[in-house]
């Protein structure tokens, strides 16, 4: 980061544009629930809690081992069980309520911690570990975040369950997509929270709001430190979320 960078300038050009949004979308990472102690998406090693991503985050992973995706998926929704929203998700829920119908978060976190701290309009691009489809029927269920065991079966036709999860070589929901491009396309700002916009197509949201409208949307970046995100953005809130969105909802008046 510049030596001459200054959070509460930077605060203060964010609450500016904030106030004389309508529309207001919101494009969120593993950052945000990295600080309630949810792993992120992969260590530098590559491995994806300890395993391969190819292993378990893949169709082909799935058709080898069913088994050790369950059981890796159990675990990741036995720990998200135990974590809570942190003040960063508790922001965002705020500002849903700010701008109500005008407010649209797409997020690539699949935890559900966003609906859990308040957020309604929640476009889940990369699915949920929340909710089941069926290979037989397919049937999408939301299962809560119960123990499902190494091979669950489908409760209405008797198949094999998968995670609703978008792996890798998977697309995204064509439905959820649109909604987040529609969004990205017409807000007056757009927030980046805890993601270094490098996983494309969410990333794309970024030039799509800076291009649609004839002046493009205000892209405010808030993340760790700088990323990839950050030669798009216009105002950068560098450190934690739930420390950073505090703050500029404070700035905003809002309690």
């Amino acid at each position: 980061m510049p030596n001459d960078y200054d959070l509460d300038a930077e605060l203060a050009r964010a609450a500016e544009s904030l106030k004389w949004a309508t529309k207001v979308a919101v494009l969120t990472g593993a950052g945000v629930s990295a600080e309630s102690g949810v792993p992120t998406f992969r260590a530098s090693d590559g491995l994806w809690e300890g395993h391969r991503i190819e292993d378990v985050a893949t169709p082909m992973g799935f058709d080898r081992d069913p088994a050790l995706v369950w059981r890796f998926y159990n675990g990741r929704r036995e720990n998200v069980a135990k974590v809570r929203p942190n003040p960063g998700h508790v922001a965002l829920a705020k500002l849903e309520e700010r701008y109500a119908d005008g407010f649209t978060l797409a997020t690539q976190n699949v935890d559900g911690l966003h609906q859990t701290a308040g957020n309604k309009n929640v476009l889940e691009v990369h699915g949920s570990l929340r909710r089941t489809r069926c290979l037989n029927c397919e049937v999408v269920e939301d299962r809560g975040l119960e123990p499902l065991g190494d091979r669950p079966l489908c409760p209405h036709c008797g198949g094999f369950l998968r995670p609703a999860i978008v792996w890798f070589h998977e697309a995204l929901p064509e439905d959820v997509w649109m909604s987040a491009m529609e969004a990205a396309g017409e807000c007056d700002v757009l927030l980046v929270v805890g993601t270094s916009a490098v996983v494309y197509p969410a990333a794309s949201l970024i030039p799509i709001a800076k291009r649609t409208k004839s002046l493009g949307a205000t892209v405010i970046e808030c993340n760790l430190t700088r990323t990839s995100a950050s030669e798009q953005a216009d105002v950068g809130l560098y450190g934690p979320s739930g420390v950073t969105l505090p703050k500029l909802l404070e700035r905003m008046g809002i309690n």
